[in-house]
């Protein structure tokens, strides 16, 4: 007797055997229970997942001798002829090479024709997208009115090819793909009931290849038991079919998570020497980090049904070295190399330098980052608050009875920091006014910027330059003074900043504005203790001043650039 591969040995012949397809064997059989059945049938899903099968046993269940029936006999001459496709009722045909409108108007002539021993007529059509749309055309009076005696079974990969009209003239029904823990128990039963000895780790890999087919995993067993004979073990699979161990995507997804570019590098050097295909790494790998995501947000969603029990534990001790905003952006990354890869000349430099990029990623939420921006304000010194937006704002610190004036003794960047942090006062003497506007400017336009939102922007760069008694003048810098005529021009704005001077001063002053010159005549002094930002440049003034250097080595600011990984690049004060 001739040999009979495993994916046809082992073909489903009843409902129960089907895998991984409860939701639509179990429609099926209550249709033929209830006796509610349709026309026109649609399967529809990815290769060797079980749709031809599942039309070969309910054309069984129609026309079995005992039938219509849920478990047809199997012994019956209906039932063997089906099951060998001979059978003159059940025809299958292959639409890729049946696709022609004069194939499809012999089969309308054929269908008025009743079956020879069956109940039904039942024309089963494989990859019927492949029909042409003429084709499709010819087809529809009959799919809509067929004789009594006729039943279509339609099976397709893509079933978006297929015109909705005829769509919408069948029942649809989509099988999804078997997930890897039904594969290796299927393969097991296999490998049991053919004496061969089957590793589970080796079962695993071959249900990773298969991509949740069955079919490929059984002929991928078939061809793995005529290259080792009775026991098969992981890296046999592995040999043959060229993918990537368990164990070593674990390790290297682990030195991803732990920043370890060593163990990345030779590992991918090993990968490379053993000829691994590199675009199928980037999708195992993708697979691999989807699956950690989905175990770090949701572990009891579902999704985890392709995960063994120790696979499921890996993932629990990975996690603790993740967080979803760094998962996101590692998927991201790897995304992107899987689509270069196409065009790539060296894979291996490119998955190597993804890896690398994925290791060094350290993202963390909006959240986190005010936490942390937070606690060092308050380690600074300084009271901050969340707005309902989620936005940390300054919070008014309680003046204390003590005069808020620092000492002279303090320095000036301690008494600038002081005016910042106190609430809006009026000075005790009149020749500080200008003093206190230049250190609270910043807290004035803010509060400007409440009542006009625009006005915050244009007025950034600005800073008071005179203080009388009945007016304040504003200067802008040459470089935005097209603001000028923006403020000033406008009664909203100008309103807006008498507003906000009238409860700092106590009293209303006029508001005028003026471009600040380029030389020294056109300057306004401003006491040294604060900073005086030329005109065109962002020098600093030498009077007073912090240099770089200087607030490199004050301990908060050094803490934050730890934190955020970055550094100084401009001083305003």
């Amino acid at each position: 007797m001739a040999y009979e591969v495993l994916a046809r040995k082992w073909r489903p012949k009843q409902f129960e055997d089907v895998v991984g397809q409860g939701h639509v064997t179990r429609t099926l059989q209550n249709a033929i229970a209830t006796k509610r059945i349709a026309h026109a049938y649609l399967f529809v899903g990815p290769r060797g997942i079980g749709k031809t099968s599942l039309a070969r046993i309910f054309a069984k269940a129609l026309n079995c001798q005992k039938g219509p029936t849920i478990t047809p006999c199997d012994v019956c001459d209906s039932c063997r002829e089906i099951a060998a496709g001979t059978s003159l009722d059940v025809m299958e045909i292959d639409g890729a090479s049946n696709n022609s409108v004069e194939q499809v108007r012999e089969l309308r002539e054929n269908v008025k024709f009743a079956p020879t021993r069956g109940a039904y007529k039942i024309y089963l059509i494989d990859e019927v997208h492949m029909l042409s749309q003429g084709a499709f055309n010819a087809l529809l009076k009959t799919l809509e009115e067929p004789p009594a005696h006729v039943k279509f079974f339609f099976a397709t990969t893509e079933a978006h090819k297929i015109l909705p009209t005829i769509v919408s003239r069948c029942q649809r029904f989509d099988l999804r793909r078997i997930p890897a823990t039904l594969i290796v128990e299927q393969l097991g039963r296999i490998a049991s009931a053919e004496g061969v000895r089957l590793e589970d780790d080796a079962a695993l890999a071959i249900a990773r290849g298969a991509e949740g087919g069955m079919r490929d995993a059984e002929s991928a067993l078939d061809q793995l038991i005529a290259f080792r004979g009775n026991e098969i073990r992981e890296a046999d699979v592995l040999a043959v079919f060229g993918i990537v161990s368990r164990h070593t995507l674990e390790s290297l997804a682990e030195a991803v998570l732990q920043g370890d570019v060593a163990g990345i590098v030779r590992t991918m050097g090993e990968l490379d020497a053993a000829g691994k295909d590199m675009q199928r790494l980037v999708l195992e790998l993708l697979d691999y980090f989807r699956a950690l995501l989905v175990f770090l947000c949701a572990p009891d969603a579902a999704g985890q049904e392709d995960l063994v029990a120790s696979q499921l534990e890996t993932l629990r001790r990975q996690a603790a070295l993740a967080n979803p905003e760094r998962l996101l952006r590692i998927a991201d990354i790897l995304s992107q190399t899987e689509d270069r890869l196409r065009y790539a000349l060296s894979r291996r430099t490119q998955v190597e330098t993804a890896l690398i990029r994925c290791a060094r990623t350290t993202a963390v939420s909006i959240e986190e980052l005010l936490r942390k921006v937070d606690a060092l304000r308050k380690e600074a010194g300084m009271a901050f608050s969340g707005d309902s937006a989620g936005a940390v704002t300054p919070a008014p610190v309680r003046r204390p009875a003590a005069p808020a004036e620092p000492p002279p003794a303090a320095g000036p960047q301690a008494r600038a920091a002081a005016s910042v942090a106190a609430p809006l006062r009026k000075p005790e003497a009149p020749e500080d006014e200008l003093q206190m506007l230049t250190a609270q400017w910043h807290e004035i336009i803010d509060r400007v910027g409440k009542s006009v939102s625009l006005a915050k922007g244009m007025l950034i760069d600005t800073r008071p330059t005179e203080v009388t008694e009945s007016r304040i003048v504003i200067g802008f810098d040459p470089e935005f003074a097209r603001n000028l005529e923006r403020i000033c021009g406008n009664p909203m704005y100008t309103r807006a900043i008498q507003g906000v001077l009238l409860q700092v001063l106590k009293r209303t002053v006029n508001v005028e504005c003026k471009v600040l010159s380029e030389g020294a005549d056109g300057r306004v002094d401003v006491p040294a203790d604060h900073t005086v930002e030329s005109a065109g440049s962002q020098s600093m003034s030498a009077k007073g001043a912090k240099s770089k250097q200087e607030w490199v080595k004050d301990p908060v600011v050094r803490k934050a650039m730890e934190i955020f990984n970055g550094g100084i690049v401009d001083i305003r004060e």
